[in-house]
C-alpha cells in the first residue's frame, strides 16, 4: 500500500476519471482526498455528468481513509483546484496530485512518495513533476532534472510549499516591471507571454480559470525549482473538445506514452537547475502557445538585451515598461 496521501481532482468527465482512478486502485493510499467541483446550471446534464464521475470514486475495494470536499456550486478551473488543493495541505504535510484526466505510469507513485522524502526538509525544491517533455533526451544520465518549471499534469508538493501559493498574484504589481523574468528566460516572446498571463490573472483578483500560472509564479518569487523526470510518468487523456485548456487533440503532448521510472532512482549530485532541459520543455510545451517568431531584428534585440549585465538590463525593461504603459 501507498503511505503518501493522494488528492484527485474530478469534475464532469466519468470516461477520464475512471482511467485515472483504476491506477489509483493499483497503488492502494493509505489516505486519499476527492475534490469536486459542481456543476454549472447552463450546461444540459452537467447535474448528471458530475454526479456519475463521483459515483466512479466510490468504488474502493481496499484499506482507505477517504475526505471529500465536494462543491454544489459551480467554483472553476481556478478557484475548485486551488482551494481544493489548499484544503489538502490543512490536513497532510505532503501529498501526490492527479486530475481526472491524467493517467499515471504505477512507478509514478513511488518515484513521488521517495522523491517527497528526499527532499522534505530543502526548501530550494517546490514541486515534484511527472514529466519533463524532453522526448527521448537523458543526457546526464540521471533519473530526473531540477527545472524552473512546474507542470501539474500529476505532481506532488509539500504543505511549507504551497504556503506561499497566492491565487490572486497580489504581489506581481511589485515586481511585474523588474528584469527578473529574464533570468528565467532569455526570450521576449516567452517573456511578454507570461507578463501577460500574470496581467490578466492579477486584474481579475485571480477570477480565471487557471491555477496553475499562479502555481509557477509564486514558485519563481521563492526561487524555487522543481524536479523534473526525463521520462513521462503521466499522460494527460484530456484532450479534445470537452477541454478547457486543452482541445487541440493533435498537440505533441496530448496522450504522450507513459514509461516507467527505473528503480533505485539515479540522483544528480547538485542542486542546479539544468538549461538545456528547460530550453526543450519551453520548445515543446511553451512555444506552440505563442505568436510566431520575429523578425530578424526582434531575435537580435531579444540576445542583446539578454547578454547585458543585470543592472542594465533592469534601466532598459523598465523604461521600456514606462514606455508600453503610457
Amino acid at each position: 500500500m501507498l503511505d503518501t496521501p493522494v488528492a484527485l481532482i474530478i469534475f464532469n468527465r466519468p470516461h477520464t476519471t475512471e482511467r485515472v482512478f483504476a491506477e489509483i486502485a493499483k497503488a492502494k493510499p493509505r489516505k486519499l482526498f476527492v475534490i469536486a467541483d459542481g456543476p454549472r446550471k447552463d450546461r444540459e446534464g452537467e447535474a448528471e455528468r458530475c454526479a456519475a464521475t463521483r459515483d466512479v470514486v466510490e468504488r474502493i475495494d481496499w484499506d482507505c481513509d477517504v475526505l471529500r470536499n465536494y462543491s454544489d456550486v459551480n467554483l472553476g478551473c481556478g478557484d475548485r483546484p486551488a482551494s481544493g488543493i489548499s484544503w489538502v495541505f490543512e490536513h497532510v504535510e505532503s501529498a501526490i496530485i492527479l486530475e481526472d484526466d491524467c493517467v499515471p505510469h504505477p512507478t509514478f507513485f513511488r518515484y513521488c512518495e521517495e522523491l517527497l522524502e528526499k527532499y522534505r526538509d530543502d526548501e530550494r525544491i517546490m514541486h515534484i513533476g511527472s514529466g519533463g517533455f524532453q522526448f527521448g533526451r537523458q543526457p546526464n544520465g540521471y533519473s530526473y532534472f531540477f527545472s524552473r518549471h512546474f507542470p501539474s499534469w500529476g505532481w506532488a508538493s509539500w504543505r511549507r510549499a504551497w504556503g506561499a501559493f497566492d491565487l490572486s498574484l497580489k504581489l506581481w504589481p511589485a515586481v511585474r516591471d523588474d528584469s527578473w523574468l529574464w533570468d528565467i528566460y532569455d526570450d521576449e516572446r516567452v517573456v511578454d507571454f507570461f507578463r501577460s498571463v500574470f496581467d490578466q490573472t492579477h486584474g481579475a483578483g485571480g477570477n480565471v480559470s487557471w491555477w496553475d500560472f499562479q502555481w509557477t509564479f509564486s514558485c519563481w518569487l521563492q526561487h524555487g525549482l522543481s524536479i523534473l523526470p526525463h521520462t513521462s510518468l503521466v499522460s494527460n487523456i484530456g484532450f479534445g473538445d470537452d477541454a478547457t485548456h486543452t482541445r487541440g487533440a493533435s498537440d505533441r503532448i496530448a496522450n504522450v506514452p507513459t514509461s516507467a521510472m527505473v528503480f533505485p532512482l539515479r540522483h544528480p549530485p547538485h542542486v542546479v537547475r539544468d538549461r538545456e532541459a528547460d530550453r526543450v520543455f519551453v520548445d515543446s510545451v511553451v512555444m506552440p502557445y505563442i505568436a510566431p517568431r520575429p523578425s530578424l531584428y526582434g531575435r537580435l534585440r531579444t540576445r542583446c538585451v539578454a547578454a547585458m549585465p543585470a543592472p542594465m538590463r533592469r534601466t532598459i525593461l523598465a523604461a521600456r515598461a514606462r514606455l508600453l504603459n503610457g
